[in-house]
């Protein structure tokens, strides 16, 4: 109801100030949406300048209609968007004004901000003053291939693929050699010791064939 009522008086109010400066009503109404993707544009304040600062607001659909005055000045405004001044045309044929408006999005470089977590001036000499100085890329490198750095992932981490056959490899050497060894050792004709004993032993029977 109150509603309503304002809505009556904002109409009675119109009328009394076209007729006051000898204008003819017209029906204003239109969808506001952006140039690219048709998107509507919700709750866009619309200011008539010319009859005493007027306000009215587009719905969340971008859809607006009211009473204005030919020739009155209108600007359209919202947050994040250029804003549009849109004036009525004089001699309307059935007092009806549409249009599709399009607004354009604004886009504000701001400054960067840096936040730093120091409360105050004291505070960040107190830290600075503390601070430890970070040791460059050498000193880096060489603490990461230091000795003590290297032996607990050596003897943590399994072997890959390159170091399982390079020690597969040296293994099947070491028991060819042995076993070539063994081998050896066992056959009495690579054995020079079995070769000293038959040796003397064939001495010792040519010396009993001559005793005899």
């Amino acid at each position: 109801m109150r509603i309503s009522l304002f809505i009556v008086l904002l109409f009675c109010f119109t009328c009394e100030i076209c007729k006051a400066q000898d204008k003819k009503l017209a029906q204003f109404s239109g969808i506001i949406t952006t140039p690219d993707s048709n998107v509507f544009v919700p709750y866009v304040t619309i200011t008539n300048r010319t009859a005493s600062h007027q306000t009215h607001m587009a719905n969340y659909k971008g859809y607006f209609s009211f009473v204005v005055c030919e020739n009155d000045t209108l600007v359209f405004t919202a947050v994040g968007y250029r804003p549009i001044t849109v004036t009525i045309p004089k001699n309307l044929p059935d007092q009806r004004y549409t249009i599709m408006l399009k607004m354009e999005q604004l886009v504000i470089n701001l400054p960067a901000v840096r936040v730093y977590p120091w409360t105050s001036m004291d505070e960040f000499k107190k830290e600075f003053m503390t601070m430890k100085i970070a040791d460059d890329d050498l000193e880096i490198a060489k603490k990461n291939l230091s000795r003590g750095n290297l032996s607990a992932p050596y003897t943590a981490l399994p072997r890959d693929g390159m170091e399982m056959q390079g020690f597969n490899f040296k293994d099947s050497h070491t028991s060819l050699v042995n076993k070539n060894i063994n081998q050896r050792d066992a056959n009495p004709l690579f054995n020079p010791f079995a070769w000293k004993s038959f040796l003397e032993q064939i001495f010792q029977g040519d010396k009993n064939r001559g005793k005899n």
